[in-house]
């Protein structure tokens, strides 16, 4: 079991506080202290992001305001269906509360830049990003901010490593009915992306043999670990690697498992409003989220780092070593709203 002893924390946690405290006090490049003192007068930025859950979420918002005092971090964590949801509701209402928006569901950016309901900016720090982060939107109405990996895992006491599932296609096997957790395509973006990509490397019918097993639906691609952890439920589907690794450093009984064919990696990007009410603000946001700032603070908390110069969290496999499967943005804008209808046909929720 991969679990971090008190010693290995506090050395975790004194790196994490000398490592933000330092970017913090680093110098600012001209566009960001030209950004910071604009947004200093807006005094505040609201971010409704789908993408990290609430801790690392309300951590990253902390690490903004210490980066840049004076102006607020006002944190709206949900999934990313939610948060598309809330942001669809507010262009309807015809007002604008929201300055960054993040999820985990690339098609709802395909989307909102045909609608022309975004503002184009490419901040500066895109630039020192993982090569294959830089450029997802040639016209820069998007930027990337978040990679997630998203495999299965398994609770040691119910299910040993020997038997556990190896692969996307063993859970498929009538022994796993009843000891399945999933989350919801209908509440989580990362969810929606898993299945549409078994959908297209297994066929329609995966997802028909699958619902068979009888799995526990529910709704954040995080509910899964809770149930593994309480023990009522065996194996858990399409769950993020920050989240296992984070409650398998508590000690509790998990493990991680890497399927065969590949890990669904969510390359998420964030983009602005055009309608965004501290638009300054906004840019200095994008900034944080594409630097080093955010990274350092996220991985405290077993989140991947989406930068070459911060290192990955403790105990996550390094990427190179990991075959990533995922959707193309295009591909997710019209798949994904396809297989979460064919799910609430199917699971009945």
């Amino acid at each position: 079991m991969f679990l971090i002893d008190r010693r290995q924390m506090l050395a975790l946690a004194a790196w994490s506080v000398a490592a933000t405290k330092a970017w913090a006090q680093a110098p600012m490049h001209p566009q960001e202290r030209e950004l910071y003192e604009a947004a200093k007068r807006e005094g505040e930025v609201t971010w409704y992001s789908g993408q990290y859950s609430a801790e690392p979420a309300e951590l990253a918002g902390r690490a903004f305001s210490e980066r840049y005092p004076g102006v607020r971090c006002n944190v709206v964590r949900t999934t990313s269906q939610v948060a598309f949801q809330r942001l669809s509701q507010d262009a309807r209402a015809g007002v604008g509360q929201c300055d960054v928006f993040s999820s985990t569901n690339g098609g709802h950016y395909i989307q909102l830049k045909r609608q022309n309901r975004l503002l184009q900016f490419r901040p500066v720090n895109a630039d020192g990003l993982l090569p294959i982060l830089r450029t997802p939107d040639p016209d820069n109405y998007f930027q990337s901010s978040f990679l997630g990996i998203y495999l299965m895992g398994h609770n040691t006491r119910l299910v040993s490593e020997a038997d556990a599932p190896k692969s996307w296609t063993d859970i498929l096997d009538p022994k796993w009915k009843d000891k399945l957790a999933v989350g919801h395509p209908g509440y989580s973006g990362a969810i929606g992306l898993w299945a549409l990509q078994m959908r297209t490397m297994y066929g329609p019918d995966y997802l028909v043999r699958f619902e068979r097993n009888k799995p526990h639906v529910g709704r954040s691609s995080v509910d899964p670990v809770t149930m593994m952890t309480a023990g009522e439920r065996s194996v858990g589907v399409a769950v993020p690697s920050a989240t296992m690794l984070t409650a398998m450093s508590r000690g509790n009984p998990l493990k991680l498992i890497y399927p065969a064919e590949g890990v669904l990696a969510a390359l998420s990007p964030s983009a602005i409003p055009r309608n965004a009410p501290h638009p300054n603000a906004a840019k200095l946001f994008m900034e944080f989220t594409t630097g080093p700032g955010l990274s350092t603070a996220v991985r405290m908390l077993f989140n991947e780092s989406i930068r070459p110069d911060v290192p990955p969290p403790e105990g996550a496999r390094p990427l190179d070593e990991v075959t990533m499967l995922a959707p193309s943005l295009e591909e997710a804008e019209r798949g994904v709203p396809e297989v979460r209808e064919t799910w609430r046909e199917l699971f009945g929720v």
